[in-house]
């Protein structure tokens, strides 16, 4: 093939002569794309232009990141193979030219000189991720379809004036084993129209993964209405969902839609779903089983077209073992279950996403991003994020804000990861950890939790117990218990106290 070949010319020349080879089984058929290879060595370049073919991918091929500058500029693909070390333009320059053309492919970099420091300058300006050289045909075929796919999930959208307003595609950062899975996972429960219960700890990124899944849907013009169970009292929730009548109840002044309505022809996020009261659960029920709702003091029935996604950090099973919430719409909800991992099992994430977080601050902040110092590195990897995604994010942003230097070191970072615990094994820092809140708190506990105590009960001395040895600070006793701060203000609400007081004390 011609170095500079066009899809056109090259389908042509396959076509003549007798067809592209067929594709092997497990191969990255099932993804079919355009796909660029730019690489200064001919049959380096050659060898992967075939492997693609015979994956079932269209494939041009240039010989400079130059020429693949004009290609790109007259043509459209869905992923770009770039090697690292090219003479004139290298591969990292090439990507950061891709970049500032906001042009929309996936970039996937080949290298036999990887690190780090080269897969992170990469990363930063866009690429999906990298392969080391020397690679099997498996990881090429494996990575292309893995990039494709990532790129059909988060391509803008071709339209946001829809009547509810279109979402746009959130970025997923990680090349992790764990996050190649969750992609993968979306790209197939997306088009579908099933039920999603996406599970996992506060804190990862669920409601992120519930948009891309709506970004990816069927269902991407309509609109993602969201509802954040925990904020909302009973009584407030079902008006929420499904929208009164005027004179429904006192201050009914006039007719509402409810989210229901609000997301027709779209889908409904139900956030942190365990928070619905018992009661509630059963019309919710019926909604799934039968697309059909009424308005609070209304008889009138209206279709619900609505795709439910919702997210939970608990466990549902013992949820539903401890009589908190109906098995049968627990099954209904977790038609497609989807785990979203924690921050501590996809490490190789952490140091990229610690660098988008940073770059992203220096942008609202209209500064130069904070560069991190390898101590600093080393202590984020060894960290154990209890707080997951959102602990990083706040961490790195507090980071841009109040550090002085250029570079943040670790002893930079010693004082805020102090705030949020410690990193595990740290000595005395442990004290707000696995310290004294386990040996405490459950010591506190010990005489006060006979046999056969319910488990209601139970949890509530846990929570008070907690609140308590935090001395009334709500943030840290959630993030202690391992749940959000809006599910432990709704239990804090149910038990009588106050819902803004900062110390510990009752309501009334």
């Amino acid at each position: 093939m011609k170095a500079s070949e066009s899809f056109g010319d090259a389908m042509d020349r396959a076509t003549a002569a007798g067809g592209s080879a067929p594709a092997r089984p497990g191969s990255g058929r099932d993804v079919p794309g355009r796909v660029l290879v730019v690489d200064d060595h001919r049959d380096a370049r050659e060898s992967m232009a075939d492997v693609l073919r015979q994956a079932g991918h269209q494939v041009a091929c240039c010989s400079s990141a130059a020429e693949a500058l004009e290609v790109v500029a007259r043509e459209t693909f869905d992923c770009v193979v770039t090697d690292l070390k090219m003479p004139g333009m290298n591969g990292v320059e090439f990507i950061i030219q891709l970049d500032q053309r906001h042009y929309g492919a996936q970039v996937v970099m080949v290298t036999a000189h990887a690190s780090v420091s080269t897969a992170v300058e990469a990363m930063r300006h866009g690429a999906f991720d990298y392969l080391e050289k020397p690679f099997d045909v498996d990881g090429l075929e494996r990575l292309v379809s893995q990039a494709i796919r990532h790129g059909r999930l988060v391509r803008p959208l071709p339209s946001d004036t829809s009547a509810g307003g279109t979402v746009q595609p959130p970025v997923m950062v990680g090349q992790s084993r764990p996050m190649q899975v969750l992609r993968e996972k979306i790209a197939q429960i997306a088009p579908t129209l099933e039920t999603v219960l996406i599970l996992g700890e506060s804190g990862t990124g669920k409601e992120l993964v519930a948009r891309a899944i709506h970004a990816a849907s069927h269902r991407r013009q309509g609109p993602l209405v969201s509802l954040n169970c925990p904020v909302l009292s009973a009584h407030l929730m079902e008006s929420e969902l499904f929208g009164h009548e005027r004179g429904a109840f006192t201050g009914a002044d006039a007719p509402r839609d409810g989210r229901f309505e609000l997301a027709k022809g779209g889908s409904i996020l139900l956030d942190e779903v365990t928070e619905i009261d018992l009661p509630l659960q059963a019309k919710l029920l019926r909604v799934l089983q039968e697309k059909t709702f009424e308005r609070v003091g209304s008889s009138r029935t209206i279709q619900a077209d609505v795709r439910v996604l919702a997210t939970t950090n608990r466990d549902l099973r013992s949820e539903v073992i401890a009589g908190r919430f109906r098995e049968d719409l627990y099954y209904r909800l977790a038609v497609v279950p989807l785990c979203v991992p924690p921050l501590r099992e996809r490490p190789d994430d952490i140091l990229l996403l610690a660098d988008h977080f940073l770059r992203r601050a220096a942008e609202r902040l209209g500064r130069e991003p904070l560069t991190l110092a390898d101590p600093a590195a080393d202590l984020l990897l060894q960290y154990p994020w209890p707080g997951n995604v959102r602990e990083l994010e706040n961490i790195m942003t507090r980071s841009s804000v109040l550090n002085p230097a250029a570079t943040l070191t670790d002893d930079d970072l010693r004082r805020w990861l102090s705030l949020d615990g410690p990193p595990a094994g740290a000595g005395s820092g442990t004290e707000n950890r696995s310290g004294p809140v386990g040996s405490g708190v459950l010591a506190g506990m010990a005489g006060v939790v006979p046999v056969g105590m319910r488990l209601e009960e139970m949890e509530r001395k846990l929570i008070e117990a907690t609140l308590e040895h935090f001395g009334g600070h709500r943030a840290k006793t959630a993030e202690a218990l391992g749940i959000g701060i809006r599910t432990l203000s709704g239990k804090l609400r149910e038990y009588g106290y106050a819902p803004r007081e900062k110390s510990f004390s009752k309501a009334g």
